[in-house]
């Protein structure tokens, strides 16, 4: 016999989206009830732990897949600012938590770390001071520096310049006021937040969502541990549960579900052992990806802060496991096949036969073939100051353009039902670091008569909610500074009104 239990909101999975929604709801709704559960014995276990993701808090400072090239050599920047306003949220957001109390200690979830660009050869070269020429101009953007001198590249990247044949043209596009953000620490403190006044459940698998003929949901759980099973009375669900979110969704059967497919894309990091290393190379720095090449496999080599110590990593190396989660089921790409779905899903193949082929070598090479790509970038590296790590499995979204065809998405899409009282997030990159933002358009699309009671409180937040940072320098130089200073944050700017 299972137990009933009601709830004015159930958060499905224990990470970052989850932690951030109930965050943002705690403060704008503090009377509503929110229950949330886990199927893991930990916070942040899946892509939101620190060595499963690079950190990166993408702002679109460093990212080439941001902005593209096209066939006559232009480069287009219009993601990159995009992406940067929505990191610039979430960073607002974090600040305003610190000073209110509901996040403590900010270093030991974000702490700055240059995000730098890199390329070499004549035609990378070209191409970085294109992306500077245009981004350099931006306010958002404004300090970056491009720089191809070697005396300069060896000063601040000495772990990159050992052994480098500068005959070779580098090129760097460097911006110091990047960060790196242990998105785990953040989602425990989010959560721990959340849960004083919440009942969270570990060890707790939501196993189907029954809609009811009032508009509130049933969702049924299980303890993973007990097996006892829990019937959860709901007015809202948010489904954050990364790539088991879409079996979900499906089962949830809403119509806006319907049609959308996903493909898991799995892979390594190898990290640093070596001390010594370690301590010559702090930066983020991103090259361009391979030809074929999901964006998500951009290669990097990364300073990490993880519970104050720095490490460094290198990757991704792409791989392929049916999973959509790391501890999910080696069925679950099967079980997300489904009629609505089918034709689009088998439409991709052909279309992304360049994808296909790469993650097909990348599972035929070897150790020294991922030493060779390290090498690209740190000269010197040798196998064993390495070690390798499972980075977090991502699903990338394939969503129904026709009733025969889909589109493979690189990036995030809410799914809210339209009366709403369910959304659910699908996708990867850049996910973590626009939690904010993600989670305002989940308020925004679910919550319509609540939304322009809660303006107020969101801009007392987010102090620039509602406009752009990029048309109004003044605030940006303003909330930039704050920001800074309340994440302990040592650079700062003064942006001056245009």
């Amino acid at each position: 016999m299972s137990q009933t239990i009601k709830s004015d909101v159930v958060l499905v999975g224990a990470g970052i989206m989850s932690a951030t929604l109930g965050a943002l709801l705690r403060q704008l709704q503090p009377e509503w009830s929110i229950s949330l559960f886990e199927s893991l014995d930990a916070a942040a276990a899946e892509s939101s732990d620190p060595w499963n993701n690079a950190g990166t808090g993408h702002s679109a400072l460093c990212e080439l897949n941001y902005t593209p090239q096209d066939a006559n050599g232009d480069v287009n920047v219009d993601k990159a600012i995009t992406i940067n306003e929505q990191f610039q949220v979430s960073r607002q957001f974090w600040a305003h938590s610190v000073d209110k109390g509901i996040l403590g200690d900010p270093s030991e979830f974000i702490n700055p770390i240059p995000h730098v660009s890199f390329t070499h050869g004549e035609a990378g070269a070209s191409y970085l001071r294109k992306r500077y020429d245009k981004l350099s101009r931006h306010p958002l953007f404004e300090g970056m520096e491009y720089i191809t001198e070697p005396d300069e590249f060896a000063a601040r990247l000495p772990l990159m310049s050992d052994g480098r044949d500068f005959s070779d043209p580098v090129a760097l596009n460097w911006f110091t006021d990047g960060t790196d953000v242990d998105f785990g620490a953040l989602t425990q403190q989010l959560l721990n937040y959340v849960g004083k006044d919440s009942d969270i459940y570990f060890g707790h698998r939501v196993t189907n969502l029954n809609k009811q003929s009032d508009g509130s949901w049933i969702v049924k759980v299980v303890n993973d541990r007990t097996g006892e099973k829990l019937k959860v009375h709901a007015k809202f669900v948010f489904v954050g549960a990364g790539g088991g979110a879409l079996h979900l969704l499906q089962k949830s059967g809403i119509s806006e579900a319907k049609g959308f497919g996903g493909f898991p894309v799995s892979g390594e990091f190898i990290r640093c052992t070596n001390p010594e290393l370690i301590s010559r190379h702090q930066a983020k720095v991103y090259g361009q990806a391979a030809v074929g090449a999901p964006p998500m496999s951009v290669p990097h080599l990364d300073t990490r802060v993880i519970n104050h110590q720095p490490g460094l990593l290198f990757g991704p190396y792409a791989g392929w496991s049916p999973k959509f989660l790391k501890n999910g089921k080696a069925t679950d790409l099967i079980e997300s096949v489904t009629p609505s779905n089918l034709l689009p899903m088998i439409s991709i193949a052909p279309k992304e036969f360049g994808l296909l082929k790469y993650l097909i070598s990348e599972l035929a090479s070897s150790t020294a073939d991922r030493i060779d790509t390290l090498n690209e970038f740190a000269p010197r590296a040798v196998a064993g100051d390495w070690e390798f790590v499972t980075a977090g499995q991502r699903v990338q979204v394939i969503r129904k353009n026709s009733a025969v065809n889909g589109s493979l998405e690189f990036g995030t899409a809410v799914v809210a039902a339209g009366d709403g009282t369910i959304a659910g997030l699908l996708g990867a990159s850049p996910g973590a670091s626009t939690a904010v933002p993600a989670m305002l358009d989940v308020l925004s699309k679910c919550f319509p008569r609540q939304f322009d009671g809660w303006r107020p409180k969101l801009v007392e937040m987010i102090p620039s909610f509602g406009q752009k940072l990029s048309d109004n320098t003044s605030l940006f130089g303003e909330v930039w500074d704050w920001s800074s200073k309340s994440l302990l944050l040592t650079n700062s700017r003064a942006t001056a009104d245009a």
